[in-house]
């Protein structure tokens, strides 16, 4: 099972009801911070979540409103007693501008963490259970989509479960022919795959092709609706989409559900920005911070 939680669904300027930008997904013993926006550790305690919970931060760009939450969820990271050593993903000059938040600030504690910097080519992060990929996307500086992919698992037959011992139904289930009562049995005739589930995160960018690469066949694509299509010059003007641009590209890479967020603070009401996305793609929520979902 994978859960996710949306803690902010606002743009440049937070709201009353909205934060900076970031999503938790939790997959098995990893919790991964997708942007850390301003306040995210207060998001996170509201949300009854510790932040020493957190294993890997991807960061999309260096946009104020994507990772001025980071020098404090670092420090609260700390004296809930991080033990770990925290990953930190994000483009070419993360580690150097992460040198600078940290220095700006007196701290009696630091946590451990390492840096990896992504280049503009498609990167794929491997993990035990699962793999990230990241494409580079269009918003005037480096800006990076990442998609989480669970990796495909094989799963035994209910009828071979219940006749051969657990020692071989682990041979099996790892991909090797076994032998048993006399017979040969193969992985094909005694398993089946299940497929791994995707989900891709797109925070800020203009319509671009690797917008359509990273989200091809999502379950959930978490996608920037910054403007509605009436202020579609200012979505060209600061390489921003809005929500009819992110339905069209939900539509042509075969998404199963599309989760709108990173809305301008000038609409009160969002349901005209789920209008216009589902007049090209059927299934859109706008997110609410908070939201939570499972997949």
């Amino acid at each position: 099972m994978i859960e996710l939680i949306v803690l902010g669904t606002s743009c440049m300027q937070p709201t009353k009801e909205r934060n900076h930008v970031g999503i938790l997904l939790n997959y098995q013993t990893e919790n991964l911070l997708f942007d850390c926006g301003e306040n995210i550790q207060r998001q996170l305690r509201i949300a009854n979540i510790k932040p020493a919970k957190i294993t890997k931060i991807f960061i999309s760009h260096w946009h104020g409103d994507h990772v001025l939450g980071l020098p404090g969820l670092m420090n609260s990271m700390a004296a809930d007693n991080f033990s770990k050593k925290l990953e930190i993903y994000g483009p070419k000059g993360t580690k150097k501008n992460i040198k600078y938040l940290l220095k700006a600030f007196v701290s009696k504690k630091i946590i451990d963490y390492k840096i990896i910097e992504i280049g503009s080519k498609t990167k794929k992060i491997n993990f035990e259970d699962f793999y990230i990929e990241s494409k580079e996307l269009s918003h005037g500086i480096p800006c990076f989509g990442y998609s989480f992919i669970e990796k495909d698992k094989r799963r035994i037959k209910a009828n071979f479960i219940q006749k051969i011992p657990g020692i071989l139904l682990g041979k099996l289930q790892g991909g090797q022919s076994i032998q048993y009562n006399h017979q040969i049995i193969s992985p094909k005739e005694a398993t089946f795959i299940v497929p791994g589930k995707k989900i891709t995160f797109i925070m800020d960018t203009r319509p671009c092709d690797n917008y359509l690469k990273l989200a091809n066949n999502s379950d959930l694509l978490f996608s920037e609706s910054t403007y509605l299509d009436e202020h579609k010059e200012k979505a060209r003007e600061f390489n921003h989409m809005t929500a009819k641009e992110a339905g069209l590209l939900a539509n042509q890479a075969n998404v199963k559900k599309l989760i709108l967020l990173h809305f301008s603070p000038r609409y009160k009401d969002l349901s005209q920005m789920r209008e216009e996305a589902t007049t090209v793609f059927k299934n859109v929520i706008c997110a609410e911070d908070f939201m939570k979902f499972k997949v």
